[in-house]
């Protein structure tokens, strides 16, 4: 574990104290006026100063706050909320909600909290991660039940502008909350990367959606809760190369490629189902300059049509049929306008690996680029391609997007090229990559990630995880979230049947239901394996081998 990670994970009481901190407390400061003080806009000329990362941003403790009121900033958005006896109450409503803080963008939140009542073991509590300062939807949060040990004991969740719930990430904590007894959570956010630290103990990462001005908060649903000392310390960015242990992200190649036509907004929206933390999209421009999802430089594969995308028009590549190639289920789908995806965005979390197809003019290059910053999502981009003209046109226009130079074969100094194209990451063929694999070693000493393409099978998912990749592009991602999954839930001990992770992983499962079969496995809860597959798994001969080799091993 490095000392950034034993930091982040340190105990309440155990944090190193900023020196300004020190000072208002030596001064007779109370704590809650010094994070009130830290984040209300300036009154004089001069800029604040800005927090650093590891500096306390804001602190409550509600000592000093008379009860029935609530400390100044705070708003409550439903429910009723209110400090009782040095701690916050929330009572017992649906979906009660309280904001405070500032925006931040990377982020520790932690607290001390407790169920005091439930309605019944469903309901719940969470920290809100993102939300508009009035606590109107959308927001995400970071929900935990009393029984925490439950397979969604604890959740990453949005409440979506249409008042629904979608819950990407779930996991079971390693002990319940219980009712009365005060537990210490906090919530590492940086940027769209959310990890759930209960106890002490990491237990659940996931994407979150952020917003420019989202603040903090709490929310309860059924439950009356309370909490106690409120921090909130600034963070570093999330770093590009991976920490030893990471797993790789996942980029959905195409979109969820062998499950939906490729380049579709059909494969966009089911490759964010995933989780996937990436959606890998190809991009060329057409004849009347307007950026289009296709892979090929013909529209002859992958859509009734035919010719050269450069030299056809938007209009007509619009009627064409992108979906029937690939099943008659998809008849009808269009090839999507980069502008169309750029809106599909922004309805989850995922972020976007986007290849601009070489070659393009710097105008051409220019345009797709001005649309990412119009949209707002230059922060949510890594723009890739095998053309070296293509990255340096990006790069001029807006160095702030990362770039990742694409290879079929190594350079001979790969960490010499990224250097020279300002690429952030270096992306070859696993091929390419099989013949010197050292140049991950090399590049990531020099803080260049690596993302491997196209990688499709538990072998190569473990061999290149093994040598440290920073991303898996893959056709399927389904199977590499439930993969990935199986990598960190399931026990190292009894080992199961030879074979069986494997065919597990391999079932194309939504997040949430990977993440119940392998927290059964982990636990040996032989009979909730059982209900999960039989539920899950459809194709009859599969689910009874299957539901075979449990039996074997709970024999």
């Amino acid at each position: 574990m490095t000392a950034r990670r034993r930091t982040l994970l340190a105990p309440p009481g155990t944090r190193t104290v900023p020196a300004t901190l020190a000072f208002a407390v030596a001064a007779g400061v109370s704590v809650a006026s010094f994070g009130a003080t830290l984040v209300a806009p300036p009154v004089a000329t001069a800029a604040p100063l800005a927090a650093e990362p590891g500096d306390v941003v804001y602190a409550q403790d509600f000592d000093d706050v008379p009860d029935g009121a609530l400390p100044d900033g705070w708003r409550v958005g439903a429910g009723a909320w209110a400090v009782q006896d040095g701690r916050l109450v929330g009572e017992p409503s649906t979906i009660g909600r309280v904001t405070f803080g500032p925006h931040l963008e990377n982020y520790r939140l932690e607290a001390t909290v407790r169920f005091d009542a439930v309605n019944n073991a469903a309901r719940w509590l969470a920290p809100i991660l993102d939300i508009d300062s009035a606590g109107g939807v959308p927001w995400w949060q970071a929900a935990m039940r009393s029984t925490t040990t439950a397979s969604n004991g604890l959740e990453l969740a949005e409440r979506t502008s249409g008042n629904a719930w979608n819950v990407p990430s779930t996991a079971a904590a390693p002990s319940d909350a219980g009712v009365g007894k005060d537990v210490p959570i906090a919530i590492e956010v940086q940027g769209n990367h959310a990890t759930w630290v209960f106890d002490g103990q990491e237990v659940l990462e996931g994407r979150i959606g952020r917003t420019d001005d989202g603040v903090l908060g709490f929310s309860a649903d059924g439950a009356r809760v309370s909490i106690d000392d409120v921090v909130v310390t600034e963070l570093e960015p999330k770093p590009v190369v991976n920490e030893p242990g990471d797993l790789p992200v996942t980029a959905a190649h195409r979109g969820y490629s062998s499950v939906t036509p490729e380049n579709t907004l059909a494969a966009y929206a089911a490759a964010m189902k995933t989780g996937a933390e990436y959606v890998e999209i190809d991009v060329h421009t057409t004849a009347d300059g307007v950026p289009v999802v296709l892979h090929d430089q013909t529209v002859d594969r992958t859509t009734d049509g035919t010719g050269d995308v450069a030299f056809l028009r938007s209009p007509y590549l619009g009627s064409l049929d992108a979906g029937s190639w690939f099943s008659p289920a998809f008849t009808g789908e269009k090839v999507p306008t980069f502008a169309q995806v750029l809106d599909l965005m922004d309805t989850g979390s995922s972020d976007l690996l986007l290849e601009i197809k070489g070659p393009e003019t710097r105008a051409e290059v220019d345009r797709t680029v001005d649309m990412i910053l119009e949209a707002g999502l230059e922060d949510r981009v890594v723009l890739q391609s095998f053309d070296e003209k293509a990255l340096e046109y990006a790069y001029d226009r807006a160095p702030q997007i990362p770039l990742g130079l694409l290879r079929g074969a190594l350079d001979a100094d790969p960490v010499a090229t990224a250097e020279r194209l300002h690429a952030t990451y270096y992306n070859p063929s696993g091929s390419a990559l099989a013949t010197r694999p050292s140049v991950v070693e090399d590049l990531n000493a020099a803080g260049v990630g690596v993302f491997v393409w196209t990688v499709d099978s538990a072998a190569d998912w473990t061999r290149f995880t093994d040598l440290g990749v920073e991303g898996m592009i893959t056709n399927r991602p389904g199977a590499f979230v439930g993969w990935k999954a199986a990598q960190e839930q399931a026990a190292p001990e009894p080992e199961p049947a030879p074979g069986l992770l494997t065919r597990l992983a391999d079932l194309d499962l939504s997040t949430g239901q990977a993440q119940q079969l392998f927290s059964a496995l982990a636990r040996e809860d032989w009979d909730r394996l059982e209900r999960v597959v039989t539920k899950h798994v459809d194709d009859a001969e599969q689910r009874d081998a299957l539901l075979a080799e449990i039996a074997e091993l709970r024999a």
